[in-house]
Parts: C-alpha cells; structure tokens; sequence
C-alpha cells in the first residue's frame, strides 16, 4: 500500500495491479528472460510500466494480442507512427516488392526522390529535406543546422516538451540530453517568450517547439502562440523548428499548414516511414543548401540507414496509395469525436477527468484543470490514472500507461462505440473512487 491508512483509491489500485499479474504471466515471464540481456528486461523505455510491461506477439489490423492470448483494440497506434494499422496490405505488397528488388543497394534509388518529392509537395515550407532513421534524429540534425547557419549557440525550447531522447525537457530535462545551451520557456506563454527574446534574442539559433505537445500531455499550442514565435524569431534572426513528428498527422500538410505557419525548419518522422524507421527535416532552400555534396564547403551528414529501401518503399506507397488528406481528415473527425465522448461521459458523471488532445491524438487525465501547460497537468491524480489504464485493459482497451492514445486508419465507428462502452463501464464501476469535479 502507498501509505499506512490506505484510501479506498489505493485498496482498488492494489487489487487492480494483483489482478494484472494474475492476468499476464507469460509477459511477466518474458520480462525476466529478456532481463538476462536487456537492462531491466527493456530496451525502449516508454514501454515499460510496473508491475510489468504487456509483451505483444501479434497485430491486425487495430488489434493486438499478448503472449497470454489477451486480444485488444489497439488505441495505441505505435504512439502515432502505426497510423497504417498492423500489416496494412499496401505497405505488405511495397515491402515484398522492395525486397525482391534487392535490400542494400549500396547508391542513390528511384524512391528516395518520390518520396523526397511527394513530403515536399505535402509540407511547402520544406523546399529542401533530408531523411534520417528516427525523429530524434531529424531534431538533432536540425538544431545543429540551425546553430551553424546562424553562427549562434543557444536554442529556445520549452518545459515538457520532447523531441527525442536526446532532447527531453520534462522535469527539468534529462540527463542524457545532447549538451546544446537551452533556454526553457513555459510553453503556452507568449510573454514569456518575448522576454526571453528581449533578454537574449541576438543569441538565440532557433526556436524549437511541438505545435503540440505530444509527450507532455496532448496540448495543443495556442495558435496565438506559435504565430508569436514566429514574428519573434524572424524580428531576431533566429530559425523557428517546427517539431511535427506527431502533429504532421492533424493535416496532410501538419498543424502548421492549419495554422498557415511557415516555419523555417520541419522535422518529421514516426509514419512517414510506413511503419519502418525513419525521419526527416527539411526546410527554406539556402539552408538545406548547405548538406549540397557538390558545392566546395558542404556540410556532412552521413548515415547507412537513411534512404534504406524499406523505409522508402513503404512510406512513398502509405502516402501515395493510403494517407490521402481526405482519409487524414476522416480519422481527426473520427478523433474528435471520440475525445468529446469521453469528456462527456466524465462530466456526466461529475468526475474530474478528463482527455486532451487534437484530431486523432489524446490524453486522459485525472483533473479538472484547464490544461495548457504541463505544470496544470501536474495536478493529475495519478493513482486514478493508474486504474483507469488497467480497468481499460481488462475490458480489452490498449492506450499507453500514461494515458495517451492515437488513432490508426482502421480504427473505424465501430471501434469508436468499442471504446467508449469499455470507458462507460468502466467510470460506471469506479465512480465512487475517482476523483470528482470540483464544481460537481
């Protein structure tokens, strides 16, 4: 128990933590095998959570099965980049195809370009790019180029946010972090930032920002926010980095083409890849100008894996044959209306949860509190959360321990009312264990 008078909240998390390890011993056994040589059983550690992670051994299409035979509907969606569902039968057909064509072809290939070209035509503001094997990568790359093409050294971030696990801001950031000379500001907090520019704007390189924040909690940037970065970055020569390795999916062009922002800098990643590695950025031509191989003093940026066949054949087939913006658009609706469903239903019910979020991305969290920033996250219960996730599991539901869920194309109508039947039940039964609404 969390403490010596335990409340009814905790009696009902420990029992729903019992009932989990009763639940998934071939999971737990799995752990410990992989712990003879992975740390801890874990080599990604977003997936693990206590008592032990879920192992999964099969998907289809929105469903998951685990290693004890559990099926789920899969809310997850591989936190944004299995926006295709499992094994979509386009991406399987461009993966045979590329195989059969040959896996390493140690040169330039014919896809690579149509996939260059077809992000381009997508994403305008990106009138040069270049792939990467992850997100994380694509952001490094980025705050490097901006740094270099500046001639500055300091670069704006902001508190919660996360840009890979080399560039991770929440709770004071992270040891691991690239040893670049942030500033951190409060997301959300357009006078803040204008002070920091007034203080230091002839210092800063670049503005990095999510137009979400992904990680932090699904909240959404303020539109009158970002367009703040970006008349102060542009007054004070610095490059605004628009991070949409999540919110690329709000749009066929990314939040940034619905807010009709041009950024200087893009950086993508997750689905672009069709479910196999990959990342990008890109941005205004004079500066990607400077990785041109041609040119005397180019800048160097190697990597085996960035134009790997795989990755090409299966992101150019997703976005060509798959990912058009009208089926883009369906899922944020889709999304949309799951989110105000699931609001709905707790306030009904007078309980102090609640789900943020944009289009086909959310956030469960134990508070009524207004959320802009990650500090009012911070007022979260999380022992509710707790046994939000683990009730939802038991009724066949898979989101992310920390609340979040992203929709895939294959999550349709029917899986939204699957959902939101799992979700009643489930405010149904802990009611009176869940926080309520302050004005309930």
């Amino acid at each position: 128990m969390d403490s010596a008078y335990p409340t009814p909240l905790q009696h009902v998390v420990a029992a729903a933590r019992a009932r989990y390890r009763e639940r998934h011993p071939a999971s737990a056994a799995q752990l410990q095998a992989a712990a003879g040589a992975l740390p801890g059983g874990n080599t990604r550690s977003v997936l693990y959570f206590a008592p032990f992670p879920l192992t999964m051994v099969r998907g289809d299409g929105c469903r998951l099965w685990d290693a004890d035979g559990h099926a789920y509907l899969d809310a997850l969606g591989e936190f944004t980049a299995g926006i295709y569902g499992h094994s979509h039968p386009v991406i399987r057909e461009a993966l045979v195809d590329a195989l059969h064509d040959g896996l390493s072809l140690s040169s330039h290939t014919t896809r690579e370009a149509a996939l260059a070209l077809e992000i381009q035509r997508r994403f305008p503001s990106m009138e040069l790019l270049r792939f990467t094997n992850s997100g994380t990568e694509a952001n490094l790359m980025a705050v490097g180029l901006a740094k270099i093409h500046t001639g500055r050294r300091r670069i704006l971030v902001f508190d919660g946010a996360y840009h890979g696990g080399l560039l991770a801001f929440s709770g004071g950031g992270s040891a691991l972090n690239a040893p670049h000379d942030y500033l951190v500001g409060t997301y959300n907090d357009a006078q803040a930032a204008r002070e920091i520019f007034r203080q230091c704007g002839s210092e800063i390189a670049a503005v990095l920002v999510e137009p979400m924040l992904g990680s932090g909690g699904c909240i959404p940037g303020q539109p009158e926010f970002l367009h703040e970065l970006r008349t102060l970055s542009e007054a004070h020569g610095a490059l605004l980095v628009f991070d949409e390795v999540m919110t690329s999916r709000l749009s066929a062009g990314g939040r940034q083409a619905l807010l009709r922002i041009r950024p200087d800098l893009t950086t993508l990643g997750k689905y672009f890849g069709g479910g196999v590695s990959f990342g990008a950025f890109g941005g205004r031509r004079e500066i990607l100008q400077r990785f041109d191989p041609s040119r005397p003093v180019a800048l160097a940026h190697a990597g085996t894996f960035n134009n790997t066949v795989l990755s090409m054949a299966a992101g150019l087939a997703g976005l060509v044959r798959v990912l058009s913006p009208d089926a883009l658009a369906t899922l944020n609706e889709r999304g949309e209306r799951l989110r105000g469903r699931v609001n709905e239903a707790a306030q009904r019910r007078g309980l102090a949860i609640q789900a943020t979020g944009l289009g086909s991305l959310m956030t469960l969290h134990a508070t009524d509190t207004p959320i802009r920033r990650p500090a009012d996250a911070a007022a979260a219960d999380p022992l509710a959360k707790e046994l939000l996730f683990f009730d939802l599991l038991d009724r066949g539901i898979y989101l992310a321990r920390r609340g979040f869920a992203s929709l895939s194309l294959p999550f349709g109508d029917a899986e939204v009312e699957e959902f939101i039947a799992a979700w009643d039940a489930v405010l149904d039964e802990r009611r009176a264990v869940l926080p309520a609404r302050r004005d309930a």
